[in-house]
């Protein structure tokens, strides 16, 4: 299958917009509601509890915000359906108790006994309760979108009018998607019920940001940059419907405040057409005949309907054109399905799509290569698993079906690498989560970093991806085994002995390059006194051979 790979962004803590003035309130303010529901497109009674909390929020629209969490069995998608789960929701889950659907949490509060989770008939009090509370810290967000660039920048403050029991506490941003249709047993409209506040991504990550200034008269402000992916978990996404919530925690749990804002859009032109990507297909190694229809998503970012396109598609130098006719309305998108074609694959092969020129021809065309990637012999694969590692599992079969390696289950959150040598052949990788919602990042390449797969946690069930190997091994395995690296655990220092010559990089478990060095001694000590606890990788490269050792710090 090819992969159109969703990149891993690192959102940067300063300050790309400019605002006139400060947008957060310096007066004391009691507290706004957060409530989190946790939900399924199978749950019989779930759109209840969606009328339940909308009616909330409906009352008190500036002091409420609703956050749609789809987790467990009954958001499980069924052949065809879309998946609105996220990597973010069983942890969210996990500490709340939740025994049945739909449930909910306001301000993840222990109201009564140990648990936060709520069944959906005390909502409407808690939340009053909740609204009746003071706080001793105010929240403000606003946020703009860049239609033709997809890029949101988000400005959040806080201010702190007392100060808070903890010493740290946990900024969080989260995006949400309103008015997507899609299945909802229960709901008494088919597959086109209106699926609102849907968690999309916890763009400060799974518990937030630490914020380590928290007493009475601190300000608090952070600009993110964030690239507006154009699917999650293969759902397209709408910009015109994003909602960004943001709400500040003690520590995981306690939500002390939170609000809530609509992006706005500078829709500059009238006629705008973005073509946005191909939807995944099967693909296969070179020789193989391959028949499929490519479905791609066309987006409207101009302010007029789109209702008909002339669309051009040149599949290996062959070039068709499909006459759509429809209605796309401004900020929404359509996935088209461009009839079928059969070819035999070259060992390179690509899919160009292209639309008539309008106001912004940057965005009008798209080029895909397609087919089964090329590796040498040796891969890499590295695994970081989420909170529910023994979940996850893979397998690599050859030609005949036979499998050659696999993995898994693993432990939780923890990073696993695994060096794999390959006959020349065309093989297929198979990547399985039990839960059917993702983890964290996982990657295998070849020892020249020629990409095969890679996910940033974003994957499903059952992933599978064709490669063809050459066969041929990137390194020596007699000059490489007499390279040792100790102590490990280290401290303060790591040797590295037998790799005379070579060239070392040292990142952490994130990928982040931390430390690199050219041509060592035959005998090198590196100082890492000042590296925190943790697992760290380091990459020996010489006379064309690669490894990977894993090694930990511990102080």
């Amino acid at each position: 299958m090819f992969k159109k790979l969703l990149i891993s962004f690192v959102f940067t803590l300063v300050a790309f917009v400019t605002y006139g003035q400060t947008i957060v309130s310096t007066s004391p303010e009691n507290k706004n509601v957060v409530l989190e529901e946790f939900t399924g497109i199978h749950c019989v009674f779930c759109p209840d509890g969606h009328a339940i909390a909308q009616g909330i929020q409906d009352a008190n629209p500036d002091r409420v915000s609703l956050i749609n969490v789809h987790q467990g069995s009954f958001a499980n998608p069924s052949t065809g359906e879309p998946d609105f789960r996220t990597r973010f929701g069983d942890a969210l889950a996990a500490q709340t108790g939740l025994q049945g659907y739909p449930s909910g949490t306001v301000n993840r509060h222990v109201f009564s006994g140990s648990n936060t989770i709520l069944d959906r008939s005390q909502w409407a009090t808690r939340s009053n309760q909740i609204m009746g509370t003071p706080s001793y810290v105010n929240l403000a967000v606003e946020a703009d979108i860049d239609v033709q660039t997809n890029m949101m920048n988000i400005h959040v403050e806080a201010y702190y009018t007392d100060s808070s029991p903890e010493n740290t506490n946990f900024l969080n941003v989260v995006m949400l998607q309103n008015n997507t249709r899609g299945p909802q047993t229960g709901g008494g409209q088919g597959n086109n019920y209106n699926h609102m506040h849907r968690l999309v991504d916890m763009i400060t990550g799974q518990w937030g940001e630490e914020i380590t200034q928290t007493t009475s008269g601190t300000f608090v402000e952070r600009d993110y940059a964030y690239p507006i992916l154009p699917q999650n978990n293969y759902v397209p996404v709408e910009i015109g419907d994003l909602e960004i919530v943001v709400f500040m925690t003690e520590t995981r749990q306690e939500i002390i405040s939170g609000n809530r804002t609509t992006p706005t859009t500078n829709v500059s032109n009238a006629n705008d057409v973005n073509v946005r990507y191909v939807e995944d297909f099967d693909s296969d190694c070179a020789g193989s005949n391959l028949t499929f229809s490519p479905r791609v998503n066309i987006q409207n970012v101009g302010s007029n309907p789109v209702t008909s396109l002339a669309i051009e598609y040149t599949i290996n130098g062959t070039t068709d054109t499909y006459n759509w006719t429809g209605n796309i309305a401004s900020l929404k998108s359509e996935t088209v399905e461009l009839p079928e074609v059969s070819l035999t694959l070259a060992e390179t092969n690509s899919l160009e799509i292209s639309v008539p020129n309008d106001d912004y021809n940057a965005n009008n065309s798209l080029t895909m290569p397609f087919g089964a990637p090329l590796s040498s012999g040796t891969l890499e694969l590295i695994i970081t698993t989420d909170d529910r590692g023994d979940q996850c599992r893979w397998k690599i079969k050859d030609s005949q079906g036979t499998t050659i390696e696999n993995g898994g289950p693993y432990g939780n959150n923890q990073t696993y690498y695994q060096r794999i040598n390959v006959d020349e052949d065309c093989y297929e990788f198979n990547l399985i989560d039990t839960g059917g919602n993702g983890g964290n990042e996982i990657s295998l390449k070849d020892h020249l970093g020629n990409v095969i797969y890679e996910t940033n946690g974003n994957y499903r069930t059952n992933e599978i991806t064709k490669f063809y190997s050459d066969g041929i091994l990137g390194l020596n395995e007699n000059l490489l085994e007499n390279i040792a690296i100790y102590p490990n655990p280290a401290s303060t220092v790591l040797n590295i002995n037998n790799a005379k010559n070579a060239n070392i990089q040292v990142f952490d478990i994130l990928g982040k390059t931390i430390f690199s060095q050219e041509n060592i001694s035959v005998n090198e000590r590196i100082n890492i006194s000042n590296l925190e606890n943790g697992t760290y990788f380091i990459k020996i490269s010489m006379d064309n051979a690669v490894t990977t050792k894993k090694f930990l710090i511990f102080k």
